[in-house]
């Protein structure tokens, strides 16, 4: 897969978090009502910002197994949860942290998630989430991810699947080209095969669904203004990159869409969508 820094991972994680779909963490959260204690597999985990986001809607007892490729992103995880927390401790490679009541024990492994699934999902936990991954990952590799999960019996949750929905302020003429090459660049090979894209959510719920699961699914868009100037203007960057490989909108044309999208008072709205999955 390809990386991703701690920097921009820092700068989009207060909108992550505001933009989640209240209704869908209700419904994690009542999934397990009445338990005391709770095993976590969080998949492609970079800084920790999705254990940050569901901590206080699970029990009272946490142990969290945070997944990724990337051994510098598992350092920083294991930093910023310790700053986030209210107390924490090391214990050996592992974390003991303590926040707003809630007790986390939490352990980091180094793993490809393309080859390695099955063994980092061992021992089976009752739920496996991740954030902002699936656009990435392919169709047959979604396809076999749920029937892995299903296996195990585990809930599923996942926030912030980027569903190709984009909205610039101001319009700009070459919005749509722009967005249609961004597209095109996303669905190339992550280190999972062709990316779905767009597309990842409907493919997660199909798999889920045929697995005989209980699938629900709720908007999680970016609304972003003048207080996130800093995330557009990443964003703008990013995107103007993607687009500039592809070659299929003239360089003048990209070159002013980005200028035009740093600029001051741009606002844009990303699509995201939640899916929450439970065995029936």
């Amino acid at each position: 897969m390809s990386g991703f820094s701690v920097d921009w991972l820092s700068l989009r994680e207060g909108a992550d978090h505001r933009s989640r779909d209240p209704s869908l963490l209700a419904a994690l959260s009542s999934t397990f009502d009445g338990r005391e204690e709770i095993d976590v597999v969080d998949l492609g985990c970079g800084s920790g910002s999705n254990l940050r986001a569901l901590a206080a809607h699970l029990p009272a007892r946490q142990n969290w197994r945070l997944v990724d490729h990337d051994a510098g992103l598992l350092a920083a995880a294991r930093e910023t949860i310790a700053e986030w927390a209210d107390e924490a401790r090391r214990d050996g490679d592992n974390l003991e942290a303590e926040k707003d009541g809630k007790r986390l024990r939490v352990s980091f492994v180094q793993a490809d998630l393309a080859r390695d699934l099955e063994a980092v999902l061992d021992p089976a936990p009752a739920l496996v989430t991740a954030a902002a991954l699936f656009d990435l990952c392919s169709r047959e590799w979604i396809a076999g991810f749920a029937a892995v999960v299903a296996a195990r019996g585990a809930a599923f949750y996942t926030a912030l699947t980027y569903d190709g929905r984009e909205i610039w302020e101001p319009p700009h003429p070459a919005d749509a080209a722009v967005l249609a090459a961004f597209h095109a660049h996303q669905e190339g090979d992550k280190g999972f095969g062709f990316s779905a894209g767009p597309q990842a959510t409907q493919g997660l719920a199909a798999a889920f669904a045929m697995a005989g699961y209980r699938v629900e699914t709720g908007e999680s868009p970016w609304r972003l203004g003048a207080a996130d100037a800093g995330l557009i203007a990443a964003l703008a960057n990013g995107a103007a990159l993607a687009v500039a490989e592809t070659g299929r909108v003239p360089a003048a044309d990209v070159e002013d869409w980005l200028a035009a999208r740093v600029a001051p008072g741009v606002a844009c709205v990303i699509g995201h969508v939640d899916l929450l999955a439970r065995p029936a």
